[in-house]
């Protein structure tokens, strides 16, 4: 049985496209999904399937969504490999381990697609002072030094700039999922 990450987009914002964990939870379970197991309410869920194929994965789910809540939530799944070495890669790692930053600012945009690459060369060269970034192949390490609710480096901006769907999660949540994600390996 492989261990799965599923990162729902835009559920329970602002009272828009609410989903309780458990719905969900109970869902996944009748889809046949086993040890299933969600993380807050911002739709992070580990889960184990016999499947290989993601996509196929992430049908599934958001099929499964729009006949039960009746609505599209875009879906992202990862593997336990695959967050572990985001989180490993982090390039403000040394500043977070030695405090220069604050990890309740440091975030995690994972794209759902490659980016525009002419897109990413063109943003990497702009400036956000105090804000920072760093654009990868699959995720935009953020470091908000204003906080994620004062920032214009939102979902939005960097999908309208790089042509590709996001999801946000923060060092917590991430390195909470990780955890989860481990127990079930």
């Amino acid at each position: 049985m492989n261990v799965y990450i599923a990162l729902l987009r835009g559920i329970n914002v602002g009272g828009h496209k609410k989903i309780k964990m458990a719905d969900l939870k109970e869902m996944l379970e009748k889809l046949g999904f086993s040890d299933v197991v969600t993380y807050i309410q911002s739709g992070n869920v580990v889960f184990r399937d016999t499947s290989s194929n993601i996509d196929v994965l992430q049908a599934k789910i958001q099929t499964a969504i729009k006949k039960r809540f009746d609505f599209d939530v875009p879906i992202l799944i990862i593997t336990y490999d695959t967050l572990n070495e985001i989180l490993q890669k982090n390039p403000y790692r040394k500043r977070l381990d030695s405090g220069q930053i604050d990890d309740k600012k440091m975030y995690f945009m994972l794209l759902c697609s490659r980016p525009d690459s002419f897109a990413v060369k063109e943003l990497s060269k702009a400036s956000f002072d105090p804000e920072e970034f760093i654009i990868t192949k699959n995720v935009i390490y953020l470091f908000v030094a204003n906080g994620y609710g004062k920032t214009k480096l939102n979902n939005i901006f960097f999908e309208k700039k790089l042509k590709c769907q996001t999801t946000t999660r923060n060092l917590r949540t991430l390195n909470k999922l990780l955890e989860l994600s481990f127990l079930k390996n």
